[in-house]
Order: C-alpha cells, then structure tokens, then sequence
C-alpha cells in the first residue's frame, strides 16, 4: 500500500461521506491529507485548522463507531458554514478540521465535539 489512507472526509457538503444502509461507514482511499486540505482562501489568507484523536477509534464495534460518527457528525453541522474541510481518519483515530479564521471558533468546536464525544481529546489547534 502506498501513502494512502482510509478515511472519512467531510468536504462540500460538509457531511461526514457514509450510507446509512451499510452498517459500517464508507472508507475511501485518499491522498495524504498535507495534499488536499487547503490552507489558504481564495485572497491568501490562512485557514485555522484544529486536529483531535479519538483513542481506539478504529477497533470499536460497528454500532458504537456508527453512534460516535452521528454525534460528531450533528456537532460539525452547526458550523457547517466555517468549514473548509473535516477528515475523519479512521486508520489514525484521528479528526482534523480546517475552519475559517475566526476568533474562538476552533476551541468552541473542539469543545462541543468533546461534549458529545467525551473520548475526543484535543491534540492540536492553528489559528490565524
């Protein structure tokens, strides 16, 4: 396997990608994600961006994976209009989000996201 990931990915239309007929989400292979989140707008100014991990992630079974996808996915639609790109990587355990640059915004939805999913923690956030 080369640098490609299995990940889920809210991009566009800011949903997490997955049928909700399947009992697992979709997983998709994808480019590393340094090449597809951008980090600049249209005029050049840089994104903010934050990162949590969600410890495990990836060997919890069907349904509580399904149920923490849901919350996480209800959390990111409230800010469905800051985001640039959320990626759910479920190799890693880890969520990355790239927001607009706003004051307080990632550390409100990071906040929230923890709330929902108390297994989430915070690992790093940029903001511009």
């Amino acid at each position: 396997m080369s640098d490609k990931q299995n990940s889920l990915k809210i991009r566009g239309s800011n949903t997490l990608l997955h049928d909700s007929s399947l009992n697992h989400p979709e997983i998709q292979h994808a480019e590393p994600l340094w090449k597809r989140a951008p980090t600049r707008d249209p005029e050049g100014k840089p994104y903010s961006d934050f990162m949590m991990i969600v410890p495990g992630l990836r060997n919890f079974e069907s349904s509580r994976l399904r149920n923490i996808i849901n919350k996480m996915e209800a959390v990111l639609k409230l800010f469905e209009k800051d985001i640039i790109v959320a990626d759910l990587n479920l190799k890693i355990n880890v969520l990355w989000v790239t927001i607009q640059p706003r004051l307080g915004l990632s550390t409100e939805m990071a906040a929230l996201l923890h709330h929902a999913v108390p297994e989430a923690k915070l690992v790093s956030q940029h903001s511009a």
